[in-house]
């Protein structure tokens, strides 16, 4: 086994119990069985309800778990309907709440909400709002403009 496998085989390993680990915390805060329909339920026609952000929670894998430990959440800054080849998608303009303001964890964050969310079919993109931005000190603010995979409008 070279070094580059032992190295591949020790990431599969703590990402597995990083992922096992998070649905654990996610099931002790959220109701499955309400996450599952709000999952199946078509984001187009929840815009402007209550169930757009639960929708949205419902619709994150393991970065949930770090958002609902540490207090923090997501609120829509603004989103459009676009239509692609028939297919109508929305683009969102997010932005964090509570304590995932200014957490140093926010760039992975940002990084996984974003996965997650542009996994799903009626997701085209998802932008965050630069008013975030704001919230970091000059070496975080750098730090995710320049690593960052995120974009802020």
């Amino acid at each position: 086994m070279t070094d580059e496998d032992l190295v591949a085989k020790y990431a599969a390993e703590a990402q597995h119990s990083i992922d096992e680990e998070a649905k654990l915390r996610i099931a002790e805060t959220s109701d499955p069985i309400l996450d599952a329909k709000l999952r199946k339920k078509s984001l187009l026609n929840l815009a402007e309800t209550d169930e757009m952000i639960p929708a949205l929670l419902a619709r994150l894998g393991s970065v949930r778990a770090a958002l609902d430990g540490h207090g923090g959440g997501i609120q829509i800054e603004s989103y459009e309907v676009l239509e692609n080849n028939g297919n109508k998608m929305m683009d969102f303009v997010l932005d964090l709440t509570g304590a995932c303001l200014s957490c140093g964890a926010a760039p992975g964050t940002l990084d996984g909400i974003k996965a997650d969310l542009e996994s799903d079919p009626e997701v085209n993109v998802i932008r965050y709002s630069s008013k975030l931005l704001d919230t970091f000190d000059e070496l975080g603010r750098e730090f995710i403009l320049a690593h960052g995979k995120v974009e802020f409008v």
